[in-house]
């Protein structure tokens, strides 16, 4: 059964071809059984009509015989009813008696041997199937020939074994397809747990780790793997929250020295030395906040889900930025549908993933260019810069916690981009990049609008 997949695909394989053996067996298995049972019941009746044959049968003075049959008997064979006919030879193969209009022998019965035998002939249209039983008469040995017009019209026992394989199969081929049917019906009604339990699995995911198969409704044959999936899922849900308190509490420790080494740094005199420690102090705190926005995430999904003025969020976002992209001699601007445009999220959520990828972008775009924040009456925004763009092959790692693609830079740690993907995915929407034929990146997120 290589090659098929499913249990579902191999059961269904395997009942037809069972079905087709059964199908083919038990017509020529019931063929065979009428053919051996009507042949058995012609030689019964041929040596029936032998034995009375001989009854009549006497032998005379001067090794002459007679035969002196009823009239019922002598009518029954003169006209051939139901195609038998008789000869009675001698053991010189001289015919003494018969029924047949021409006289002679019956065709194929030719043979002189002491015991009985017999033999199927053909003669014109007519197929003989008859049996030469030795009679001993006035101490000699006759030879009573019987047989019968199979293509006789009052024939039937041959004609229904001759059709019956040819009848059969117009009834044999629908059953077969009802059964297959059925079975079908009932192998799905057997596996539906099974198919559930893989619709539940494939729901579990990073942040739906709490789900467990049905473990009771399944086939036995299938319950100690469930199990088996069950108990991995408690370990990796451990795991997960193991993670996700170290993250949370990582974070939440770091932010009390960072307090006191900003409070440290104020109080030095050489300004100089103060910038560049800030400047490392607010990535540091950046970091912070971002692991402390993970732990958040994974620990709360989206949170609570209102309606929410997608518009009114961008327009935070741009106002909440534009003091930065001035200092860095650059723009940010606020394009799109008119307001408001709802949709259904959180909003402190949504503001921080659109608020990552402005920030995303005036990271990378030069000086001189500007960020646009787009948003559309469908629910979809956009933030497009004029950077580098981003590479075909990075644009599924870019989404990835801590990937970055040059890690000799210390402005972050890989989160941003992870965040936002995380935050859409809690929001069943979609996060799309791709490059602007005018250059730079293009990253879009498109939620169900109201």
């Amino acid at each position: 059964m290589r090659g098929v997949g499913s249990i579902l695909s191999r059961i269904l394989w395997l009942h037809a071809a069972a079905l087709t053996a059964v199908a083919i067996a038990m017509p020529l298995a019931t063929y065979l059984l009428l053919e051996t049972t009507a042949n058995g019941f012609e030689n019964q009746t041929l040596r029936a009509h032998a034995e009375s044959l001989a009854s009549y049968l006497t032998a005379g003075p001067g090794g002459h015989f007679r035969l002196d049959l009823p009239p019922d008997l002598r009518t029954f064979y003169l006209h051939g009813f139901d195609g038998f006919a008789y000869s009675i030879v001698d053991s010189s193969n001289r015919v003494l008696f018969s029924s047949l209009h021409a006289g002679g022998s019956l065709p194929g019965a030719t043979q002189t041997r002491g015991t009985p035998f017999y033999f199927q002939h053909r003669s014109g249209r007519a197929i003989y199937y008859g049996a030469s039983f030795p009679v001993a008469r006035g101490g000699q040995t006759l030879r009573i020939q019987i047989g019968q017009d199979l293509e006789h019209p009052d024939v039937i026992i041959d004609d229904i074994v001759a059709g019956y394989l040819a009848h059969v199969a117009w009834f044999t081929l629908p059953i077969l397809l009802l059964l297959l049917v059925i079975d079908i019906l009932i192998v799905r009604r057997a596996l539906a747990p099974v198919t559930r339990a893989s619709d539940m699995a494939r729901a579990i995911d990073p942040g739906r780790i709490d789900l467990r198969l049905p473990a009771d409704d399944v086939p036995a044959e299938v319950r100690p793997l469930v199990l088996a999936i069950n108990q991995a899922l408690d370990r990796l849900e451990e795991g997960f929250r193991a993670q996700r308190e170290f993250t949370a509490d990582a974070a939440h420790e770091l932010r009390t020295p960072l307090a006191v080494l900003r409070a440290r740094i104020d109080t030095l005199s050489d300004r100089d030395t103060v910038a560049g420690l800030r400047s490392d102090l607010e990535n540091m705190t950046h970091v912070v906040n971002q692991l402390l926005a993970v732990a958040e995430l994974e620990a709360n999904s989206a949170g609570a889900m209102e309606t929410v003025d997608l518009h009114g969020i961008c327009s935070e976002v741009a106002a909440s930025l534009a003091p930065i992209a001035i200092a860095q001699k650059k723009d940010i601007a606020l394009t799109g549908a008119e307001p408001p445009v709802f949709v259904r999220g959180n909003a402190p959520m949504l503001h921080r993933a659109i608020r990552n990828l402005a920030e995303n972008a005036l990271r990378h775009t030069p000086e001189g260019t500007s960020v646009e924040i787009g948003v559309s009456r469908d629910g979809a925004v956009s933030v497009s810069d004029e950077g580098p763009g981003v590479a075909p092959a990075e644009r599924e790692l870019i989404f990835r916690r801590f990937w970055r693609r040059d890690r000799s830079r210390a402005d972050g740690a890989g989160l941003g981009l992870a965040i936002v993907s995380r935050i859409v995915e809690a929001h069943a929407g979609k996060i799309d990049v791709e490059n602007r034929a005018s250059g730079g990146a293009m990253f879009s997120i498109r939620l169900a609008a109201l």
